[in-house]
């Protein structure tokens, strides 16, 4: 009966054949110099944002691509910055992290300090950010709150993350300190909203997508790290005043949505059973309202996968790896898993992951180049057959 399902799911979502599979033309965007770049959002005006190491490699900076054209969107004074989710919007507003001159002098790494290189990652306040016509602009944090973390914005200008509200958590693993909730801010900057925990027993939330509908996903669970983990026990939507757990694979941490596309399908990635504890043993998953959640396959000989973005077709991308840490970017459609590498026009990059889809299919993520071993983003375009 699971196999009749799981088969009738597939031919509803569209199952592809190997020859039908699309081609793409392959770009290599341009970075800041430095040795790793990243296209982690691409909307439906083909902008992609993300990040990009400066030529010290000790710093990056949020980025965004138009045309080709790179823009260093800079920071709010302090060394990084950084654009880390889909932001999907068409207003011209980019969304991420950035951290600020003010010292933080709790050192704790709080959210952001993971996607920080590690001589910078800690030492400054780091706050969510809108950016709009060449113009920073810092979102405010809850109450008493230090640090904050923005991901997406949707096209009615509202943006969802976390803040830090000040109250000591004894959940948090030193040197963090203070539990941290998610939050809708306005068009106008301010926050209009908190999203509360799931369970009791859960003391922080984080938001990671919104679509036009309002409908925001996210994570419930404790401080821990205030990086997924044990913060990640449950997934959750948000719509209105109603709250739905988004069921997981029976995993206790890193229970992750990355993204919602306006038909309110749900993807990302959970550990594979409450046997892998805190450990990271990821699978790519969708769901949809109503329905159990899906398990996304991995490529033929690989065991761990994530799934970071979704357009309103439904395609999926995300990546797939290998039992020693061979990643690759892939495209997901209907029930098959397909490896973006066998379907560009160029094999001078080696393409680990893919970040986002937007509706015309042009995908964002990273690749290595394979004469300098440089991370580096890329766009690739679907061409017409």
């Amino acid at each position: 009966m699971k196999t009749l399902i799981t088969l009738v799911a597939c031919l509803a979502a569209g199952s592809v054949c190997a020859d039908d599979r699309p081609q793409y033309q392959l770009t290599v965007l341009r970075g800041l110099g430095g040795t790793s770049s990243i296209g982690n959002s691409i909307n439906n005006r083909g902008w992609v944002a993300g990040r990009s190491n400066l030529s010290d490699n000790q710093t990056r900076h949020a980025t965004l691509w138009r045309g080709g054209v790179l823009t260093d969107l800079a920071t709010l004074g302090g060394p990084n910055s950084a654009v880390l989710w889909p932001v999907k919007n068409v207003r011209g507003v980019v969304t991420g992290i950035t951290q600020t001159s003010e010292p933080d002098p709790r050192l704790e790494s709080w959210s952001c300090g993971t996607f920080f290189p590690a001589a910078t990652r800690i030492g400054f306040r780091c706050v969510g950010f809108r950016w709009q016509n060449g113009v920073m602009t810092p979102l405010p944090t809850l109450r008493d709150g230090f640090h904050g973390f923005a991901t997406g914005t949707n096209n009615l200008l509202r943006t969802v993350g976390w803040t830090e509200d000040g109250v000591v958590d004894t959940t948090c693993v030193a040197p963090q300190v203070y539990r941290f909730r998610a939050v809708i801010w306005g068009p106008d900057g301010r926050i209009e909203r908190e999203l509360l925990p799931a369970d009791e027993d859960d003391t922080s939330t984080a938001a990671t997508a919104i679509n036009d509908r309002g409908q925001v996903v996210g994570i419930s669970g404790i401080c821990d790290q205030a990086v997924g983990r044990f913060s990640a026990i449950r997934m959750v939507l948000w719509e209105k005043d109603k709250m739905t757990v988004i069921p997981a694979f029976g995993g206790v941490a890193w229970n992750t949505p990355a993204a919602i596309n306006e038909r309110g399908d749900v993807v990302g990635f959970a550990n594979a059973s409450a046997a892998d504890a805190g450990n990271t043993n990821f699978r790519a998953f969708h769901w949809r309202k109503g329905e159990s959640t899906r398990p996304l396959p991995a490529l033929p000989g690989h065991v761990t996968s994530s799934a970071a973005g979704v357009n309103d077709r439904r395609q999926i991308v995300g990546q797939s790896c290998s039992p020693e840490g061979d990643c690759r970017a892939v495209l997901w459609e209907g029930c098959d898993v397909e490896d973006l590498n066998e379907m560009v026009d160029d094999n001078s990059v080696v393409l680990t992951s893919a970040k986002d889809i937007d509706d015309h299919g042009r995908i964002t993520g990273q690749g290595r180049d394979v004469a300098t071993g440089e991370l580096v983003a890329f766009i690739a375009i679907p061409l017409i057959r």
